[in-house]
């Protein structure tokens, strides 16, 4: 029974495993988090990094589980040798949204402190190697790795960066409240693109190392509404300009499927 049960489930995996790859990645990271905050301290700190590797766990997983190969998923981990364009691209796009979103909090009255930006980067660099190594990162083998690209097999890329965009913004509502999953609905958009042309989740995990820093540190106003707003519609602006002279297809080209298909085959 328990050798009939198990491959039944292995058969539901292989047929579902974009449902049981999100519906893991929440068991994993949920509980974890909620166990941080109870505990607090150093051991709180402890879980709440573990269930940030909640994706990717879950990723390999349901890769295990459905018979596929871990070794060609690990591969796009590697993937370094893409144009010098798509590392700027990873870099530096963060950075220009926030010079955006900084130039339009002045046009509304709330000029930035430019004086600020030496003293901060810094921080800059020291959350943009933690955000790399283990706070953000370390999902991108899952979100991009993996879930994308299956994604993209059954949908069209602008179809398929909304449901993994509102998968990964769902995730993130134990650590920032029930608005928490807006971001990254909206920044799906940026990595898909960055995906699609390159086959790289290290530019992706880059892409994440530079994201993060810019919006804690790059911000150079004081917080409040308006700032949130102007950062929320800044974002919208920059996706919407990607998904228009991309005109929705993000990257994405034919080949890119049968490369998918051949993988899962």
């Amino acid at each position: 029974m328990t050798t009939l049960a198990a491959g039944r489930s292995g058969i539901w995996v292989d047929r579902h495993p974009l449902i049981f790859y999100f519906a893991l990645t929440y068991a994993i990271s949920w509980p974890l988090w909620l166990l941080s905050r109870l505990a607090g301290g150093t051991l709180g700190t402890i879980l709440l990094v573990i269930g940030g590797f909640g994706p990717l766990i879950a990723a390999a997983i349901t890769i295990r589980r459905s018979g596929g190969s871990l070794s060609d998923w690990a591969r796009g981990f590697l993937r370094w040798r893409v144009p010098i364009r798509y590392y700027v691209y990873a870099l530096a796009l963060p950075v220009l949204i926030m010079v955006l979103m900084n130039l339009g909090l002045a046009a509304l009255g709330t000029p930035p402190d430019w004086s600020a930006v030496p003293g901060r980067l810094p921080a800059y660099l020291q959350t943009f190697l933690l955000t790399a190594l283990i706070f953000g990162g370390q999902e991108e083998p899952g979100w991009r790795g993996f879930a994308l690209p299956r994604l993209q097999h059954r949908h069209s890329p602008l179809v398929a960066t909304l449901i993994l965009g509102l998968a990964w913004g769902v995730w993130h509502i134990p650590l920032y409240g029930p608005a928490g999953f807006a971001v990254p609905l909206i920044l799906a958009f940026f990595y898909t693109w960055l995906y699609n042309k390159t086959g790289s989740v290290l530019l992706c995990i880059l892409l994440h190392a530079s994201f993060t820093p810019a919006q804690d540190h790059l911000l150079l106003t004081a917080d409040a509404p308006t700032v949130d707003v102007v950062l929320l519609v800044t974002y919208l602006l920059a996706a919407g300009a990607l998904i228009l002279l991309t005109r929705g297809r993000l990257g994405f080209r034919p080949a890119d499927l049968a490369s998918t298909a051949t993988k899962e085959s």
